[in-house]
């Protein structure tokens, strides 16, 4: 349920942008932040506390973790402005990147190989089941009680997760092997590292808006670049370094990322651009387009348990690369959408890469985890969330910047997608979605070339 929980941190406050203009008397640009300060949060910082998992105990962070996401939870619903509940959320992110870095480990070191399939498969579920539910539960709190209830919910999910970790869990989690002294943590590289994801993560954010020439949007690249160096070098001097380089070379690990910043990308394309489509395109209105929107997440949902059974019984790899198969080509459907047919050409094709994400995240996951060592299990839960959450924040200006332009939207003078008429907006789902569908293709390539020998093989040396 902890993974459910920082989903839904996530997702339920989006709903409550127009909510939070009104009542502080902001501008949109003002209050995403309250959306994003939470995603810079947790990706600058993943890394970083899966390592120090790793050192300090797993259990014992992450019930700290769920600690402070529900004590901030609580000064965003009392905040008296709109920039303390900013600074609030952010300090919410940490909470949430504690709890995204460790499910995975958790799983890994309780469960047994033959049955890590099917956990991981619950697992993507409950993540599946947060995106989905996130704007149904915020919309809910939103029109009963008001904007304060979106953090309130919180509690009661948040107590009983903790109730049952603290009874359930076991404590050889955290003496399975020696807990090391925090003394000769990588204390620089985790700051410099944490920078320079943050600088990248701003860049991307505020490229969706500035566009990526935008002066402000080139120095937080060119930040993020400098950081990286910086970065590698510190690592390749440190005793005990936050990410040993080595780590990289392990082919499964490495390929597994740069797929799930692809498969993410594409799946963050159709969050970002279906609303969009389904609202100025085709004209539903906002309930419907709920309805709609909520059709990809509750397909994941239901076919992650399946996915990791699959997983099981026939091996991570096989699953794996029929689900990069199912995105391929829903995401070329997706580029042939028309606006006389679009909600059902969108249903089917959401569905197939909703189908897709569900059997390749779900082994993708058992495969990692699965041949990750006890006391390196933090760190590697962390890379994988850190890959999926790279993947959504540049598949969010990319396929955005993408579709602008090919609708002819290039910036925000033009009047944005406001402005766009139907044709402008089917041209821009066909030029944004057949990128998708290279991305997709390239994945699936990767995949093939990366893990020609069979997963399992790897997971049980």
């Amino acid at each position: 349920m902890g993974i459910l929980l920082s989903q839904l941190g996530t997702n339920v406050v989006g709903i409550g942008l127009p909510t939070f203009m009104r009542e502080f008397g902001a501008t949109f640009a003002e209050v995403q932040w309250v959306v994003v300060a939470y995603l810079l949060t947790v990706t600058a910082l993943i890394v970083g506390v899966g390592r120090f998992a790793d050192q300090l105990g797993k259990k014992k962070l992450y019930l700290a973790g769920l600690i402070s996401f529900l004590a901030v939870s609580l000064i965003c619903a009392l905040a008296p402005n709109l920039i303390v509940l900013i600074a609030g959320r952010g300090l919410q992110g940490l909470g949430g990147a504690i709890i995204m870095a460790l499910s995975f480990a958790l799983v890994g070191e309780i469960m047994p190989k033959d049955r890590i399939g099917l956990a991981m498969g619950v697992l993507s579920m409950m993540v599946a089941l947060g995106i989905a539910l996130g704007p149904s539960l915020g919309s809910l709190a939103l029109v009963t009680f008001g904007w304060r209830a979106m953090f309130w919910i919180n509690l009661p999910f948040g107590l009983l997760t903790y109730a049952l970790l603290s009874r359930y869990l076991p404590r050889t989690i955290d003496t399975s092997h020696s807990v090391r002294s925090l003394g000769n943590f990588d204390w620089s590289g985790t700051i410099v590292l944490s920078l320079t994801l943050l600088a990248y993560c701003i860049a991307m954010t505020l490229s969706g808006s500035h566009g990526i020439n935008h002066s402000l949007v080139l120095q937080y690249l060119a930040g993020a670049v400098f950081g990286l160096v910086l970065f590698l070098a510190i690592e390749t001097k440190a005793r005990q370094p936050l990410l040993s380089l080595g780590l990289f070379r392990d082919r499964l690990l490495s390929t597994s990322m740069m797929i799930s910043v692809l498969a993410y990308a594409v799946m963050m394309a159709t969050l970002v651009l279906g609303p969009i489509f389904l609202t100025r395109g085709v004209d539903l209105d906002t309930r419907a387009t709920g309805l709609v929107m909520t059709v990809g997440p509750l397909t994941s949902a239901m076919m992650s348990i399946p996915a990791g059974w699959m997983s099981d019984r026939i091996g991570p790899r096989l699953t794996l690369l029929g689900g990069l198969t199912l995105m391929t080509i829903g995401s070329a459907l997706m580029s042939l959408i028309t606006i006389e047919h679009g909600v059902q050409e969108y249903v089917a094709s959401i569905i197939l890469i909703s189908l897709g994400l569900a059997f390749f995240q779900t082994p993708n996951n058992t495969a990692v985890m699965s041949a990750a060592r006890s006391e390196q299990r933090g760190l590697v839960s962390a890379l994988l969330a850190l890959g999926r959450n790279l993947g959504l924040i540049t598949g969010a200006s990319l396929m955005g910047a993408i579709f602008g332009a090919a609708a002819g939207q290039t910036g925000p003078a033009s009047g944005g997608t406001a402005a766009a008429t139907q044709a402008a907006i089917a041209r821009g789902m066909e030029s944004t979605f057949r990128v998708a569908a290279a991305m997709a293709g390239c994945a699936l390539i990767l995949a093939l070339v990366g893990f020609r020998r069979r997963i399992t093989d790897h997971a049980s040396r």
